[in-house]
């Protein structure tokens, strides 16, 4: 066992709530809980530095604020702010990681609206610790650029901390040569090794027009290329990934595996471990993803890494600034992780077991893994990060993940399955408000996930957590048409497969008031992306068993998906994946609309590029046409997932006094 020394106390939490602007509570009366819970996450992204003597995190600010701060490790230490965005023009910040003890990269991106389409620009800059020196890393563009690529690139590889520089994928856009002897000619996305204090750059990878990305070994040796194509004959991109290799002394690329991404059949590399020259990747085994390891010789040579019985391994942890994998992981009731490295699976254990049993993941690590940055959480506890010594055996906290529910008591979140219609016992969590032991008498949402091609896990969930505190039983099903349990449960996806994924939820709501006792007159559906769209479907599929229908960024219409998509160039994807027939016309809500009998209630971001926004308006153009109770509330200039505390707070409050009470 390791024992633990605690320090008393990290970087202050309440120092942190005024520092990041948050929508914390101004004092013990305040009882907003939709403020509280509609907050985003204080802390979005941490990193430790190579040597382990720095923290550098994003934290978020006041409506699209956010902020990059750099504090020591020591106790006691003092943030310092060196780089704030605030969504505008500028962009925002989406993550930071340290190149050198003195350099960090950070990832920017910004939304706009151009010709009424909604585009998404990322770019990748470097600044110093001590802040200034903010260099552009990612590829420029010129007026001179023939069309624009808005790929900013990624980072493939951190491993040289002496010197400063990365290695990280850049696009390509030729240039018109008229008048000028130095245009760009290279097309597509390449890698270069590029100085992060100079911001020059060093071709690696010529660019290819076909490239999505690039993996690396972790050494500075690019072993990997996936590339999907425009199909000319239809102008949509190919619904298959191609992978090449690069063998260990050099040379060209070789055929390596493809995967199909609509039905996931194939080998999906994911990450190279260099002292075996095998790159290991995700293969399905009786119908359910395992991790496999494919030698990078030729030879085609694979090795089961592993596999459960159950459930889809959809995870390959790594660590470190090469990457090195250490082992895998999966989700049954509860997310568990299979360490393959002997010394890292008694520290995680002991350090889980001296954290009450919460789930502990590592975060990061200095370069010599002399210390390790960990999170660790559990459903009642959205998440604390701690730095840990092994050394030192000292474990000690420093930042809360959600500082505005430090005082919360949550509620635990219960793993249960219930009978569907024809028998099957369909999984899913209860969560039950705080101190309540049975459902009986309680109102009652049912909320489903999105994706399709998803599933829940036990965990802290904002919304759930928020409605269990308002008093309701939260019901989250992992229906028929949900990923992570092997192709039988997923069928043909929750699209083509509706009748019984929505079924199932339809049945989760039957099994809360027949098995649980909830209120049926106070029973609820509140969903998301697909859940939004399974929240309307439920309407048609069942009228009068949910009071009220709320669904937020919901698709309502499949054939005006399949469209959009085509416009997007993913049309031959999306096409395979919805399918044809029938059910295009049967598993529309806005199809659907007169069958609707409860009144609906919708939020959508205007710059959402999952599901356009117009898939709202046209089901409030079909619900109101057939004389039904909506309301489309939409959110000017925010994406898919509202990431933006206030509007998160307004929608809370809407959905509360929305449903029946």
């Amino acid at each position: 066992m390791i024992w633990t020394k605690w320090v008393g106390r990290g970087f202050s939490i309440a120092a942190f709530a005024v520092a990041l602007s948050v929508n914390a509570p101004v004092g013990a009366q305040d009882v907003d809980n939709a403020a509280r819970f509609g907050s985003l996450e204080s802390i979005l992204d941490v990193s430790l530095s190579p040597d382990g003597n720095h923290l550098a995190f994003v934290g978020q600010g006041a409506r699209r604020t956010r902020n990059l701060y750099v504090v020591d490790t020591v106790e006691g230490a003092t943030p310092r702010s060196i780089l704030t965005s605030d969504g505008g023009d500028g962009g925002n910040l989406s993550w930071c990681g340290w190149v050198t003890n003195e350099r960090l990269a950070c990832q920017t991106f910004v939304r706009a609206e151009v010709a009424g389409e909604v585009m998404r620009a990322t770019n990748i800059v470097a600044l110093d610790a001590a802040g200034g020196n903010v260099r552009l890393l990612s590829k420029g563009r010129s007026h001179r650029s023939l069309y624009a690529d808005l790929r900013g690139g990624s980072v493939i590889d951190w491993s040289s901390t002496d010197n400063g520089s990365l290695l990280m994928t850049r696009s390509y856009v030729p240039e018109n040569a008229m008048n000028t002897r130095i245009a760009e000619s290279g097309e597509g996305l390449g890698v270069d090794r590029v100085d992060t204090v100079k911001a020059t750059a060093r071709r690696v990878e010529a660019p290819n027009r076909n490239a999505i990305a690039y993996l690396s070994d972790g050494h500075g040796n690019v072993r990997i290329m996936a590339t999907q194509s425009f199909l000319s004959s239809t102008g949509q991109l190919d619904p298959v990934i191609r992978f090449f290799f690069r063998a260990k002394d050099g040379g060209s690329w070789q055929p390596l595996a493809q995967t199909d991404i609509v039905n996931e059949d194939g080998f999906e590399p994911a990450a190279i471990d260099a002292a075996t020259n095998r790159v290991y990747g995700f293969q399905k085994i009786d119908g359910r993803k395992a991790v496999v390891a494919m030698a990078l010789d030729g030879s085609g040579t694979k090795t089961t890494i592993f596999s459960h019985p159950e459930v889809d391994v959809d995870d390959i942890i790594r660590i470190g600034r090469n990457g090195r994998i250490v082992g895998v992981s999966y989700a049954t009731d509860q997310r568990e992780a299979v360490m393959t490295d002997a010394p890292l699976a008694r520290m995680t254990g002991a350090l889980s077991k001296a954290l009450g049993g919460k789930q502990v993941a590592i975060v990061d690590a200095s370069a010599d893994e002399g210390r390790y940055l960990i999170r660790a959480e559990s459903d009642a506890d959205p998440g604390t990060y701690y730095l840990y010594t092994p050394k030192a055996k000292e474990l000690r906290p420093l930042l809360s993940a959600r500082v505005q529910l430090a005082e919360t008591t949550l509620s635990p979140v219960k793993p249960i399955t219930y009978p569907a219609a024809d028998g099957t016992m369909v999984p899913g969590y209860l969560t039950l408000p705080p101190g309540r032991e049975d459902a009986k008498g309680l109102p009652a949402i049912v909320m489903p996930h999105g994706g399709p091609s998803a599933r829940d896990e036990w965990g802290f969930d904002w919304l759930a957590q928020y409605f269990a505190q308002s008093g309701h039983a939260v019901l989250q099903p992992n229906y028929r048409g949900s990923s992570g349990y092997g192709d039988k449960w997923y069928q043909n996806n929750g699209f083509q497969s509706w009748k019984a994924a929505v079924g199932d939820i339809v049945d989760g709501g039957r099994w809360l008031v027949s098995g649980q006792g909830v209120d049926p007159a106070r029973l609820s559906i509140v969903g998301w992306s697909y859940g939004g769209y399974a929240a309307l479907q439920s309407g048609v599929l069942a009228p009068g068993l949910f009071k009220a229908l709320v669904a937020i960024a919901p698709v309502t219409d499949l054939a005006q998906l399949k469209d959009e998509a085509s416009r997007e160039g993913a049309g031959r994807i999306n096409a395979k994946f919805i399918g044809a027939g029938p059910h295009i016309r049967e598993g529309s809500p806005a199809q659907n609309a007169d069958a609707i009998q409860a009144p609906v209630l919708m939020f959508h971001g205007t710059y959402d590029q999952n599901v356009d926004v117009a898939q709202s308006r046209t089901m409030r153009r079909a619900l109101e046409d057939k004389g039904k109770r909506v309301e489309l509330i939409e959110y000017p200039e925010l994406a898919h997932s509202l990431e933006e505390g206030e509007a998160r707070a307004d929608m809370l409050r809407k959905i509360s006094a929305f449903l029946p009470h």
